[in-house]
């Protein structure tokens, strides 16, 4: 019987993140905060390790000092396990001196260190998704199908079907075509995989187990930098590829709309993705802060991370994150809240000094926004959000699909007011 030990993890972890910016100004995407007290790191590496994969490396490049940082400080295994997390980074050699120019490219970068690491499977991941997945059941399909390629799909509606990569599954399950983001009508027809349902199509989540001499075949023939675009496509005409079907929760949270939307659906009632699983936790860096201090405050529908203090608020559907301080008379709503990485100089009973102190200042009323972390927010600021498919730039913020982004570390005036005209 083959081992989970003999499966390797390759978290796709060095993009620039271009399209969560300005959250990646000072960081790399998988190690922008979420959900008050993780990183989106931490999604793929504890599915790995709830699943029994513990073999796992992510590959980095933009931004990356933070999230090696996260990394290095949370994920250690004792010296008696045979697993371990470790940093590819983008490098130059005497062969390469480019850096990383998509995913397969930067896989393809690193087939000496697959090659050393000697396992005989390389599962492909994403660090840009919220979802909870059992690894090890992809990984034994995968073994009963003989397959060289297996891909995690999800059943899709027609209106979600051209926004994806879009795979048509036969009978067998296995992927006999391949589509990208199919539009047409007639080409949609041909891709059901499953007629006379609500979600007919398949659509690929962008986790690809390969066998790794396959793996290490296709990129080596090839000179295309994309994973979905070019290597999978090119494997179901070449190789023996099948379709995983994962029908739990899954989020593609790779865009300022869609992290912002996906935070919120957390906070809610009944969220469609609960962080509570006592089976399946998420781990992250362990933290030696206080529990949170709420005076005289109101809170619906909000989640909140350790070591804050909370002043006289009113607060609705919002993430509050590690060390947020908001002082008296704050209205928050539909917003999130990254927190801070330090206290600053700001102490309890020093809420009337007239300097800038870390957190939302004094009667702040704040909507529709992304506040990142270690900002002030001066008292008596308003924030409201623009129409959805506004986008601008200003010197202290940003505006994205309407939602206002105040950028990491920036310091907002008193009574500044962000709103459409």
């Amino acid at each position: 019987m083959k081992s989970l030990e003999t499966v390797m993890a390759v978290v796709m972890g060095g993009g620039q993140g271009a399209r969560l910016y300005p959250l990646t100004k000072e960081r790399a995407k998988p190690a922008v905060p979420i959900a008050g007290k993780y990183r989106l790191i931490d999604i793929p590496i504890s599915n790995c390790i709830n699943s029994g994969i513990l073999k796992i490396a992510v590959l980095t490049q933009y931004n990356s000092v933070s999230l090696h940082r996260h990394i290095s400080q949370t994920y250690n295994f004792d010296v008696f396990h045979t697993g371990w997390v470790q940093i590819w980074a983008a490098e130059q050699t005497p062969n390469m001196n480019e850096w990383y120019l998509g995913t397969a490219d930067a896989v393809r970068k690193q087939i000496t260190e697959i090659r050393s690491a000697r396992a005989p499977f390389v599962l492909i991941l994403a660090a840009d998704h919220l979802y909870r997945m059992d690894y090890s059941k992809m990984v034994q399909f995968h073994w009963e199908k003989g397959a060289d390629v297996t891909v995690a799909v999800q059943p899709v509606s027609r209106e979600e079907a051209p926004r994806l990569g879009i795979l048509k599954r036969d009978c067998d399950e296995r992927i006999v075509r391949f589509a990208e983001k199919p539009k047409e009508e007639p080409l949609l027809e041909q891709m059901i995989s499953k007629s006379g349902t609500e979600k007919p199509f398949y659509g690929s989540m962008g986790i690809y187990l390969f066998n790794t001499d396959a793996l290490i075949e296709m990129l080596e023939n090839t000179d295309k930098a994309d994973f979905g675009k070019h290597i999978i496509p090119q494997c179901v005409e070449e190789k023996k590829v099948f379709g995983f079907e994962y029908d739990g929760y899954w989020a593609d949270i790779g865009t300022i709309r869609a992290f912002y939307d996906v935070s919120l659906e957390i906070a809610s009632k009944n969220p469609p993705f609960s962080l509570i699983d006592e089976g399946w936790p998420i781990y992250t860096h362990p933290r030696f802060l206080p529990g949170t201090l709420i005076e005289e405050s109101t809170m619906i529908d909000t989640l909140i991370a350790e070591g804050c203090w909370i002043q006289k608020a009113e607060i609705e559907n919002s993430i509050i994150g590690l060390r947020s301080q908001i002082r008296g008379g704050a209205r928050i709503k539909r917003s999130i809240l990254m927190g801070a990485d330090y206290y600053g100089f700001f102490r309890r009973g020093q809420e009337n000094l007239h300097e800038m102190v870390l957190g939302i200042g004094k009667d702040c009323d704040i909507e529709g926004a992304i506040i990142d972390k270690n900002t002030s927010i001066g008292s008596g600021t308003v924030i409201r959000p623009f129409p959805r498919g506004v986008d601008k730039d200003e010197d202290l913020y940003f505006v994205r699909d309407g939602i206002v982004v105040i950028p990491k570390g920036v310091r907002l005036p008193k009574n500044t007011h962000i709103a459409p005209d």
